[in-house]
């Protein structure tokens, strides 16, 4: 019995000495706790409405304004014409779409009944449906009112529905896209960095300074091996999604798995930065998968919508590489969208990999050094 509380009291006083585990464990916890308190919510708030009003009148600006008064919808734009929708739809820039019947005001006043086409972006299922509800609702309430006004006559709006991208709400088609940053992430991220500095922790990384290769070139040397490992993982989990759970993909192959040796690349710069900046294979293996894993996860906007996350809290998800990644790889899998649209995530992605590169350079030099 001596023994084994001899055995626990110097497990503890190793942990204890390992400042840089002992605080990794004590604080990244609590503030997953309250990041992902606030960022778990599964109410719609800001939905990016487009209207379609080929002739406003008083009937229509008045349901337009019903839209815009509770917070949830917000118009982002008032179009003549269903043409200009699919461009919206396909560059994110519209989360739902109303489009009024010509003669709208005219036809619910003489002839009782108009029409109204709710079109909702269904990529995420749960969201699309939701967004719907909410949007039919308001067009119900509006025509309560207006039948109030109308007496005995009475008066009947017909919302007709129409969902983009996910017409069927299968959920398979919002998460694979999503699984596969995190299965990159796990591959690329937490096997660098866990592999680096268990190098690191043997003393290995030390003896290759007497040869004449440079520290980006010793990097390089450790992590390609990831890179083809990761980019063959992209290549069985998209052929899972096409053949096994029948995902839709309309866009190309090519700029999708272009944009995955990006994502890679990424991945591998953070987890060399994390092998850089830790002390053992332990913290860098808890620091990889509190820090990397999880916001991917979460803030990434796998699960749970960014939009209904608090504004505070939205800026926060921009330095998640996984975010950037999910949104490219859901735009070509599911809307078919091409580099013309996805520019700016591919730019902010690139920007990142170049940054992160740097600093794991620079800090294996001063490490090594």
């Amino acid at each position: 019995m001596s023994a084994m509380r001899g055995f626990v009291v110097k497990e503890f006083h190793h942990i204890l000495r390992d400042r840089q585990t002992l605080l990794i464990l004590l604080l990244l916890p609590l503030a997953q706790v309250l990041l992902f308190g606030f960022a778990l919510r599964t109410d719609i708030q800001g939905v990016r409405l487009v209207v379609v009003d080929p002739a406003p009148d008083a009937s229509t600006l008045a349901l337009r304004s019903r839209f815009t008064a509770g917070g949830t919808f917000r118009i982002v734009g008032v179009e003549a014409t269903t043409a200009a929708l699919a461009p919206r739809f396909q560059a994110g820039e519209a989360d739902q779409a109303v489009v009024f019947e010509p003669g709208f005001g005219e036809k619910l006043a003489h002839e009782g009944q108009a029409q109204v086409l709710v079109i909702t972006d269904a990529t995420d299922p749960n969201t699309g449906a939701t967004m719907q509800a909410y949007a039919t609702a308001v067009i119900q309430r509006y025509e309560q009112e207006a039948a109030q006004r109308a007496g005995p006559r009475g008066v009947r709006i017909v919302p007709e529905t129409r969902m983009r991208f996910n017409p069927t709400l299968e959920s398979v088609n919002l998460f694979v896209p999503g699984l596969i940053a995190l299965v990159l992430t796990i591959v690329s991220a937490l096997m660098s960095a866990i592999s680096l500095s268990r190098e690191k922790e043997r003393g290995t990384l030390e003896v290759l300074l007497v040869s004449p290769l440079r520290p980006w070139e010793i990097i390089a040397g450790k992590v390609l091996p990831y890179l083809a490992l990761g980019f063959a993982n992209v290549l069985t989990v998209l052929a899972a999604a096409w053949f096994v759970f029948k995902v839709p993909f309309r866009g190309s192959v090519l700029l999708l798995l272009g944009e995955s040796l990006l994502f890679i690349v990424t991945c591998l710069a953070l987890g060399t930065v994390i092998a850089a900046v830790t002390s053992s294979q332990r913290t860098a293996m808890i620091a990889a998968l509190t820090g990397l894993m999880m916001p991917t996860t979460i803030l990434g906007g796998m699960i749970f919508p960014i939009d209904s996350m608090p504004g505070w809290m939205r800026p926060l998800t921009n330095v998640v590489p996984g975010k950037w990644f999910i949104l490219i790889s859901r735009g070509i899998m599911l809307k078919g969208v091409g580099l013309g649209d996805l520019w700016q995530e591919t730019a902010i992605l690139a920007g990142m990999m170049a940054v992160l590169l740097v600093v794991a350079v620079r800090a294996f030099r001063v490490r090594l050094g």
